[in-house]
């Protein structure tokens, strides 16, 4: 046996795919448990209807179905196929659905995959069952089909057996042991299995399995329709199992399989049925099988109705058999992925359905061989993710309920979410309410987008109106706060701003190993720097500020930098890490008049020599203690002024009220975005993730090779030669031709890339858009296209930053 000992727990798709991976990377010491039989243990995938749909907008979950689709084609049992490359076809039946779907082409394509978008007489040719008088176009991805879930298990089972790997059915975990906060062993109702590694697979039942070692698993089980016809006169001698695409209606919440003569429905449409893991039947006492509830007729039959409508033939057919099954839910509609931030050695792969089972499996086997994973970004799938109140019971419910409701849904990516809002809100928040402030939530936080007290700016300013949907979640008052913070001063709600406090006497060793730049100044310092991960990665940037010898306040950007800390803490407790978030509170004033607003507030000197650019100390505005750090996100002379909680208010109606006789106003995240890009600032997770290093991010001045050791300094050495691709920055001359991001990226007829961050920029008078393209492509002047529904929009390559290149407004 070669490895740790490893215990996974669960025999559905996901444990089984683990098995397969890290046998194959020559861990063998594994046990898998089930409390079910081998290989229909009884959980989601012994019942999954099995269609894979590989597009999302999501480019990590798109790679994984990628994988899963490849895996799967390479595995048969006995002869049978493991995947049954149908191909997948949507289908529009309103103009709404058909400008969706040519988005949709958009991720797709710029996501690697071929697809093709089609005419209503093609679907039809494609799927004969389709009435032509409801379709309008529709989206074929021809790599797309169904998995044969059972036997995929069964077929990964054999694999990973013959490696050594052993499989105990009927095996009920009934606790997990630990010792010194780290797995010591799973406690099944057969006897303990010792372990040093233990990783929970159990689907429907993972919050229950996580319970036991004190983790809080935001994971809903809920009720999902499948019912199966009765034979379709018109499939009558039909003896392959699929010869049709598989198909979704998306319109109406619906998608369509091949079963021989008859058909499988699936619907989303009916209400939200959320189960508790705690109430989910044993093995034993399931009527079917514990994933499988009764089927309730009445919440089918709308869907009944409308098959019957999209696809005539059905009307001379029955349903002769239905179920509720149960699938996992999370608030956001990703995957569960990581080890628990209390127990060391306790992982979870959770909330991932059959489409992504096999590249679950990868990235998980990869993580725990090589302690990252090499093949996907999981920023936006790791457990630990999430803030403390995204934890919480009713919370957890309400937005998974929402994602059951959801799934099929035309969603804007600015779109706000539901309740329960509001959550978090700055103590600025009553000014921006009277202030006529729309809000978008960020980590639960009430964000201004723009004020509509802002709106009488625009009776001198001439602000092009962007296309429908870029119009969406928009105000031209956006454009008049981004112009008005150029011309004269503006007050920006940096509240939403993740903020970490490192003190202790070992605090500058340890934000040295952890960063990429030297941090270890004189107090009063700030360093913009990277958080790498062992493969020179981006983890996060992070802006350090070095407030007392042994004190340090960190700009971070979520929960993963906090446990990325807490993760790195050394044994002697010569460094504690503290999220000050909550309890503390930013204004960002800035602008070319932010100076004369601020110093005559001061104690102390606010001039150029007073505060250099990057510099940071205390001082008082009026009554307010304020931590005052020179930085500035928008490209403009100011500071981010911070103060605690219960000063807020204080510190806002102090700045207000100065800044008013100097043209000062309140302004939103919109405008923000449209100046950051202008200077050509990047975005952790939309602009840079865990599968860029920093010099194909253009932010290698951010490493110091210099310094000495770091995470991740030794891949940097190797990568830093190796650059072949850039993020780079695009502008677009049409004003209404504003892209959202995510859009594929053309050179010619050739997709080369993909938009990640975009905005029109109110200074230059120009569409931007930063893509990632390959390094060739990367030359300023250069012509391409961006792929924007059914158009192709002129952008052209530029130098960066678009404005102020001299640096000479935020070192004024």
């Amino acid at each position: 046996m070669a490895g740790p000992r490893v215990v996974i727990i669960g025999a559905g798709v996901v444990g089984a795919a683990l098995a397969d991976e890290l046998s194959s990377a020559g861990w063998t010491d594994v046990t898998v448990v089930d409390q079910g039989p081998l290989p229909a243990t009884g959980g989601s995938s012994s019942h999954a209807p099995g269609l894979v749909f590989q597009t999302n907008p999501s480019k990590t979950m798109t790679e994984m179905a990628r994988y899963t689709v490849e895996r799967l084609s390479s595995l048969d049992v006995d002869g049978q196929p493991c995947f049954l490359q149908t191909g997948g076809l949507e289908v529009a039946t309103t103009p709404q659905r058909l400008e969706e779907l040519r988005r949709r082409h958009g991720w797709i394509t710029a996501w690697g995959i071929e697809a093709r978008l089609l005419g209503a007489d093609e679907c039809v040719e494609l799927h004969p069952l389709v009435d032509r008088g409801r379709v309008l176009g529709g989206l074929l991805v021809p790599t797309d089909g169904l998995a044969k879930a059972v036997l995929a298990v069964e077929a990964q089972i054999r694999l990973a057996t013959a490696r050594g790997v052993r499989f105990l059915a009927r095996h009920e975990v009934l606790d997990i042991r630990t010792e010194d906060e780290r797995v010591a062993a799973v406690v099944t109702d057969q006897g303990e299995i010792p372990a040093d590694i233990v990783v929970c697979c159990a689907g429907i039942w993972g919050p229950k399995v996580a319970r036991m070692v004190g983790m809080n698993l935001p994971l809903t089980p809920l009720a999902h329709q499948l019912a199966w016809t009765g034979p379709v006169p018109a499939l009558a001698g039909q003896t392959a199992e699929a010869v049709r695409p598989i198909l979704r209606h998306q319109d109406a919440d619906l998608y369509y399989r091949d079963r021989f003569d008859r058909l499988g429905i699936g619907y989303y449409g009916h209400r939200p049925m959320p189960v508790s893991a705690d109430d989910i039947a044993d093995v034993d006492s399931a009527e079917q099988m514990p994933s499988v509830l009764r089927f309730t007729e009445d919440d089918f039959a709308e869907a009944w109705a409308e098959t019957q409508t999209l696809l005539p033939a059905t009307r001379e057919a029955k349903i002769e058999e239905g179920i509720n099954g149960l699938f996992s839910f999370t608030t956001d509609g990703m995957p569960l992925l990581g080890e628990s931030p209390e127990v060391k050695g306790f992982w979870v792969a959770e909330a991932v359905w059959v489409t992504h089972s096999a590249g679950v499996g990868r990235a998980m086997a990869e993580w725990l061989v090589d302690g990252y994973c090499s093949s996907f970004d999981l920023h936006e799938c790791d457990v630990n993710r999430f803030e403390p109140h995204q934890l919480a019971p009713e919370y957890v419910t309400a937005r998974d309920c929402q994602n059951f409701a959801e799934v099929y849904d035309i969603l804007h990516p600015l779109q706000p979410t539901g309740a329960p809002r509001p959550l978090r809100t700055s103590p600025f928040h009553v000014r921006e309410q009277e202030q006529g402030a729309f809000f978008l939530e960020a980590s639960g936080w009430e964000r201004p987008q723009w004020y509509a007290a802002n709106e009488p700016l625009l009776t001198t300013r001439n602000i092009p109106t962007p296309n429908d949907w870029a119009a969406r979640y928009w105000s031209p008052i956006v454009g008049a706060e981004a112009q008005a913070t150029r011309e004269s001063v503006a007050m920006y709600d940096m509240t939403a701003l993740k903020r970490l406090e490192v003190t202790g006497r070992g605090a500058a060793a340890f934000l040295q190993y952890l960063t990429t730049a030297n941090v270890d100044k004189s107090v009063g310092s700030l360093t913009y720097t990277l958080l790498l991960d062992e493969d020179g990665g981006i983890r996060s940037d992070v802006t350090v500020a070095r407030l007392g010898r042994h004190h340090f306040q960190v700009g971070a950007n979520s929960n993963l930098d906090l446990d990325w800390f807490h993760r790195h803490l050394p044994d002697d407790g010569s460094v504690v890490v503290r999220d000050i978030t909550a309890g503390t509170c930013c204004v960002g004033l800035w602008g070319p008049k932010a100076r004369e607003v601020l110093q005559p507030l001061a104690d102390q000197d606010f001039s150029n020599t007073g505060l250099k650019y990057f510099r940071a100390k205390r001082a008082h505005i009026g009554s307010v203690p304020v931590t005052a750090m020179r930085l500035s996100y928008v490209g403009e002379l100011g500071w981010e002024l911070y103060t605690t909680a219960d000063m807020g208010l204080k510190l806002w109606d102090t700045l207000w009220e100065a800044a008013r006789p100097h043209g000062g106003i309140a302004a939103g995240r919109g405008a923000f975005n449209s100046l950051r890009l202008e200077k050509g600032y990047r975005s952790f997770g939309t602009d840079m993730t865990y599968e860029h290093d920093p010099y194909e991010a253009g932010v290698g001045f951010a490493v110091k090779m210099d310094k000495g050791d770091f995470i991740g300094r030794t891949a940097l050495e190797r990568r830093a030669a190796q650059v072949r691709r850039r993020l780079t920055c695009l502008t677009i001359d049409d004003p209404r031709a504003v892209v959202m991001g995510k859009e594929p990226v053309y050179d010619g007829e050739t997709c080369v890339g993909y938009v990640t961050s975009a905005a029109y920029g109110y200074t230059i008078g120009k569409g931007i858009a930063y893509a990632w393209l390959p390094a060739e492509l990367s030359t300023p002047g250069r012509s391409l296209h961006i792929g924007y529904f059914d158009q192709r929009v002129p952008a052209q390559v530029a130098a960066e930053p678009l404005f102020d290149p001299s640096m000479s407004r935020l070192r004024g």
